[in-house]
């Protein structure tokens, strides 16, 4: 009997060992909110096809501004008609998937005109969005799981400040994840300074519309460079490769699946730091079936 005991015990060992081996396999991060034909939120989560959705975007904020987020034709927020949101973000949770609201954008209007800026923009995401609470939140009651940094314009001040305020409600109870979404040339312009923080959890690194550091069918070297020092230099959590789903998604730097399969993906997932791949967006994978094509191989 005992030495059955010890048997079962060491196969339910082996089991989680596999599990736990098994679980250290890159993720996919998307970004959904930017076309009203990309299915719902609910819909993206169900495909089972990604473990971070990125709602975007939070695109006016900042500097005395009413914050306001733009999710194109998915829901009018003017009307408080994207609080229905909170059902899918509740059903993407249960199913898993980090559900993170993404501040800023290409085409937002935001900046930080102080610390004390970065104090109030946190209080605001922690009431309106986090764990907090308000009488107009703008996706409803359901408690997003952290804030993603996707800062393309502006100026690069008081981002450090915004991350430190927000970490500072992990505190209060359910963890706020940290992601950013930077530029692959290092460092970052806006967010390089946050980023030196150490709080950022998840850096999805966009290695696209930046010819320097992404990859040419000829050579793979400018994005391995960058990649080894985004993964050495970044005292984040994990470093995701950032990538458009299709061809149409960005102006350049998409990767052909054969190409990040056999050549790309086996040049960086040595690193500790491998996350995964991030791609824009819902709608474009949705049309070029990206996401399913390379899933195996993240």
């Amino acid at each position: 009997m005992a030495f059955k005991l010890k048997v079962s015990v060491s196969f339910i060992c082996l089991i989680v060992l596999a599990l736990v081996t098994g679980s250290n396999g890159g993720g996919i991060s998307i970004y959904w909110g930017q076309n009203g034909n990309e299915g719902t939120l609910a819909e993206t989560c169900a495909t089972g096809r990604y473990e971070y959705v990125n709602i975007a975007f939070l695109a006016t904020f900042g500097n005395g501004q009413t914050p306001m987020i733009n999710l194109a034709g998915l829901c009018d927020p003017y009307s408080d008609g994207c609080t229905g949101l909170s059902s899918d973000i509740k059903s993407c949770q249960a199913k898993g998937v980090r559900v993170i609201l993404s501040l800023g954008g290409g085409a937002g209007s935001y900046s930080l005109a102080s610390s004390d800026d970065a104090r109030q923009v946190a209080m605001y995401l922690w009431n309106n969005f986090l764990g907090g609470t308000s009488s107009s939140r703008p996706l409803g009651p359901a408690v997003l799981d952290g804030i993603d940094f996707d800062i393309e314009g502006g100026t690069g001040e008081h981002w450090d400040d915004l991350a430190k305020y927000l970490s500072g409600y992990s505190k209060k109870g359910k963890k706020v994840y940290l992601t950013a979404a930077p530029q692959c040339p290092f460092p970052d312009a806006w967010v390089g300074n946050a980023l030196k923080t150490g709080l950022f959890d998840y850096v999805w690194v966009q290695f696209y519309n930046n010819p320097p550091c992404q990859y040419s069918s000829a050579d793979i070297v400018n994005l391995e460079d960058a990649w080894k020092q985004w993964t050495s230099d970044i005292p984040a959590t994990k470093i995701f490769l950032g990538l458009p789903a299709s061809p149409d998604a960005a102006g350049s730097g998409f990767i052909p699946v054969n190409d990040l399969t056999s050549r790309v993906l086996p040049a960086i997932k040595n690193s500790s730091k491998y996350g995964g791949v991030m791609l824009w967006s819902k709608y474009y994978d949705d049309q070029s079936g990206y996401s399913s094509s390379i899933k195996s191989h993240v």
